[in-house]
């Protein structure tokens, strides 16, 4: 089991695109048994997978391990891919963590469910906080979308420095260059600086994610936002494979 976190501390980034397509690559290309854990109070990962919230609210309820995941997983309608969704009850997450005083609650839960799945995907929020370094403590490894600007860069700093105070050994963090358009200067150079990074581009099918509600190689397989998503899926196996 690997635990694989899509984390920034800025929003807009496309976290939530990236781990939905990418949970879905887990499942439909690896094979593997995956679960999709919305941390996002948001709850934008099971929007782009068709599925509606529950009336009834208690996301949180699995943090403190009132209620068995189980009975709020849901499938998606995609061979091997279940999710666990969001609801508001996680805006006050941190708060939640800081009561119960378990600094690895989340990697003990995330254990709990390895024996369930072979990988477990969070779409993190835009935070830094508590929520942020029990998302540390139970990755192995950090995905940090970066779109070409400098407030990216910067945001990728943070995440570093953020990831080191956490843990002695921290896990890996791959940075990916994300909405990459290589008709744009700023975006040319950033590339160009960064060369063996990862890249997803800017492309249209990957916007209809959220209009159809459904993930970019399930729809579009052959577009390069698929090949792109793929690639990099093949790249963390091979990194996870490493570990």
């Amino acid at each position: 089991m690997a635990v694989i976190a899509i984390y920034s501390v800025k929003g807009g980034v496309g976290k939530t695109t990236f781990a939905v397509n990418l949970a879905w690559c887990s499942a439909a290309i690896s094979r593997r048994t995956t679960l999709l854990w919305d941390l996002d109070a948001a709850g934008g990962a099971g929007f782009m997978l068709g599925i509606d919230p529950k009336k009834k609210r208690s996301a949180d309820e699995v943090i403190a391990r009132e209620s068995d995941p189980a009975k709020l997983i849901k499938s998606t309608g995609y061979k091997d891919l279940d999710l666990l969704p969001a609801d508001d009850t996680l805006r006050a997450l941190d708060r939640q963590f800081d009561r119960l005083g378990k600094k690895k609650q989340l990697a003990k839960i995330t254990g709990t469910l390895g024996r369930t799945y072979e990988r477990i995907i969070f779409d993190c929020p835009p935070v830094l906080n508590e929520t942020s370094a029990q998302v540390v403590r139970a990755a192995d490894l950090i995905i940090v979308p970066l779109p070409p600007s400098p407030l990216s860069s910067r945001a990728f700093d943070i995440v570093v420095d953020e990831v080191k105070e956490q843990t002695k050994k921290h896990p890996p963090i791959l940075p990916v260059l994300s909405m990459l358009d290589l008709r744009r200067n700023l975006h040319r150079e950033a590339r160009e600086q960064n060369p063996k990074w990862p890249a997803i581009p800017q492309a249209s099918a990957i916007e209809q994610c959220a209009v159809r509600r459904e993930p970019v190689g399930a729809f579009a397989p052959r577009a390069a936002g698929a090949r792109g998503f793929a690639q990099l899926w093949t790249a963390i196996e091979r990194k996870l494979a490493k570990l």
